[in-house]
C-alpha cells in the first residue's frame, strides 16, 4: 500500500496530498544504514603513510668487506651504511632506522586500505532504507529532532526557487521551528575546544531538491541545514554519525527523482 503525505506551501499551509514513491515503504535496516554511513565517512580519510623512498635517497652504502675501497673494517668504527666521500673517506651513517634522517623501521603503507568497503547493491539498499527512515516519526525523534507535523515533509516546487536565506529560514520556521532553534542554540565545545570559543551545531533538516536550484545556495548558511540534489543523497547525509532518521524535507519534484533510484 502506497503511503501518502501532505504537500505544504512555502507559507506553511497544507495544499493537497501526494502518493509517496515505493522507496518510502521499504524496510528500515538500521544495521545497513550504519555500515553505509561509516563507509561514506571513511572515504574522507587522508591516506596514511610516507614516501616509499623516504630516508633512502642518499649515497650511503654498506662498505664492510675488507677488500673494498674505503672499507670501514678494522678501523675502529661501526660498520654501517655511510655516505660516499672523496678519497675513500667514511661519511655519516645514513639509510638505516637508527641513523639521523634514516628510513622508518615499520612505516604505514600508503596503499593500505583504510576505508570500509561496501558492495554496490548493498549500499543501494542502505540508501533506500535511509530514505524510508525519514518517514518514521519514532526513528526521527530517536535522533533528537523536534518535529510536530506528519513525516515525511513535502513542500511545493516553488520552494526550490527561493533565492534569499531569510526567505528560506522563514519557510522552514513555519514547518520545523523547534528543530531549527535546537540547532541554532547548539552546545558549547568541551575540553580544550571550550577555550577556543564557538559552538558545535547539531544537524537539523536536510532539504532534497530535484535539480540545481537557487535553494542550494540560499539554504547553506542556516545552522544545521543541508540542501542537496536527490542525485547527491548519501547514507552519510541521511544518517549523520551512522544513526538513521535525519529530519528530511522533500520538494514534490524531488519525489519523482527518488522514484527513479
Amino acid at each position: 500500500m502506497l503511503m501518502k503525505a501532505n504537500i505544504y506551501s512555502i507559507e506553511g499551509k497544507a495544499l493537497r496530498q501526494v502518493e509517496l514513491p515505493l522507496q518510502f515503504s521499504a524496510e528500515v535496516r538500521l544495521d545497513l544504514i550504519s555500515r553505509a554511513s561509516i563507509s561514506d565517512q571513511t572515504r574522507h580519510y587522508q591516506p596514511k603513510g610516507n614516501d616509499p623512498r623516504a630516508g633512502m635517497e642518499t649515497s650511503a652504502r654498506y662498505r664492510g668487506r675488507k677488500e673494498d675501497f674505503g672499507s670501514g673494517k678494522n678501523k675502529g668504527t661501526a660498520i654501517r651504511p655511510r655516505e660516499v666521500l672523496p678519497k675513500g673517506r667514511l661519511g655519516k651513517v645514513k639509510r638505516i632506522p637508527s641513523a639521523v634522517k634514516g628510513r622508518r623501521a615499520h612505516p604505514p603503507h600508503v596503499n593500505k586500505i583504510i576505508f570500509e568497503k561496501l558492495n554496490r547493491k548493498e549500499y543501494h539498499v542502505a540508501l533506500i532504507s535511509a530514505i524510508a527512515a525519514t518517514g518514521h516519526k519514532e526513528v526521527v525523534a530517536a535522533r533528537g529532532h523536534k518535529v510536530e507535523i506528519a513525516l515525511p515533509i513535502v513542500v511545493d516546487n516553488s520552494f526550490e526557487s527561493v533565492a534569499k536565506t531569510k526567505d528560506v529560514y522563514k519557510a522552514l520556521s513555519l514547518l520545523i521551528r523547534k528543530d531549527l532553534q535546537r540547532a541554532e542554540n547548539g552546545k558549547k565545545r568541551s575540553g580544550v575546544g571550550s577555550r577556543k570559543g564557538g559552538k558545535v551545531y547539531p544537524k537539523s533538516a536536510i532539504i532534497a531538491v530535484s535539480k540545481d536550484a537557487p535553494l542550494l545556495r540560499s539554504a547553506r548558511n542556516i545552522p544545521g541545514v543541508d540542501a542537496v540534489r536527490v542525485s547527491d543523497l548519501s547514507a552519510e547525509l541521511l544518517a549523520p554519525g551512522a544513526k538513521a532518521g535525519r529530519l528530511a524535507i522533500y520538494t514534490e519534484a524531488a519525489l519523482a527523482e527518488i522514484a527513479k533510484l
